[in-house]
């Protein structure tokens, strides 16, 4: 079976059935788990797929949210290099926020050369790794805890939040698209989302570029209520061109997505 038919079968299965994991197509199309994977990496790089912890689903699931466990052994590299290009838009004596997730969570590593900062964030995750130091406050705006992000979220996390501005807000996402704009998973999660980009002067996108083209569940915002969108070289050009259209200074790190 040559490899463009076998990448049809892979997107007709994970269509009829939403998801599959790389045993049932192994099973399935009669080949090594190994060369499913590379169809899998191939067919997500041209957003005809969506992968997952095991396997994949079908980009028409827009519900879909993988597990905090599977999105931090995702694109580690490319997320490390989007996290040490975002430092430098954080100047001393900054208030920003830093959105959950796992491509900013990177971010709270970079942070320790900073004499002064006050520090937002609904991350349990950087709750737990921050090391009181002088000069550098952490505000928690506490809440409801997502199980799936590891983030607060929920009325109490949104009063907290509503009292506050801030000069930077970095913030992830699970969808990028020109016209559907950002988009995640879950409602709630949209809402803090929301919240934070309306309540920063600055808003700087955090995503890897297998984000680009994706549209998720619950919108968050369009595309133009951001300043500035930081990822990995393997963006789409058309895509990089429309934001640039739209006033957002696109930083690519240089780091190619393999």
């Amino acid at each position: 079976m040559f490899s463009e038919e076998r990448k049809a079968k892979i997107i007709d299965f994970i269509s009829n059935y939403s998801r599959a994991s790389v045993q049932d197509l192994s099973d399935y199309l009669k080949v090594s788990e190994s060369t499913i994977r590379r169809d899998l990496k191939e067919l997500q790089q041209s957003n005809q797929i969506q992968r997952t912890h095991g396997g994949a689903v079908s980009l028409n699931n827009v519900n879909f949210e993988p597990t905090i466990m599977a999105k931090e052994i995702e694109y580690v590299d490319e997320k490390i290099a989007i996290a040490k290009k975002a430092v430098e838009w954080i100047e001393e004596g900054d208030t920003i926020l830093l959105d959950a997730g796992t491509t900013t969570q990177p971010i709270f590593k970079e942070l320790k050369s900073f004499k002064k900062l006050t520090i937002v964030t609904n991350s349990i995750l950087f709750l737990r790794d921050f090391s009181p130091a002088p000069g550098i406050e952490m505000i928690f705006l506490g809440g409801s805890l997502r199980n799936e992000t590891l983030a607060s979220v929920g009325p109490f996390a949104e009063q907290n939040l509503g009292m506050i501005r801030v000069d930077k807000a970095f913030v992830a996402i699970n969808g990028i698209h020109v016209t559907e704009g950002l988009t995640t998973p879950n409602l709630i999660e949209a809402r803090i989302k929301k919240l934070m980009i309306q309540n920063a002067q600055k808003v700087i996108l955090l995503s890897d570029s297998s984000k680009a083209g994706k549209i998720s569940f619950a919108k968050v915002a369009d595309l133009k209520e951001i300043n500035t969108f930081i990822t990995d070289s393997h963006l789409d050009p058309e895509l990089k061109a429309s934001m640039e259209e739209m006033g957002i200074e696109v930083c690519l790190t240089g780091h190619l997505i393999t």
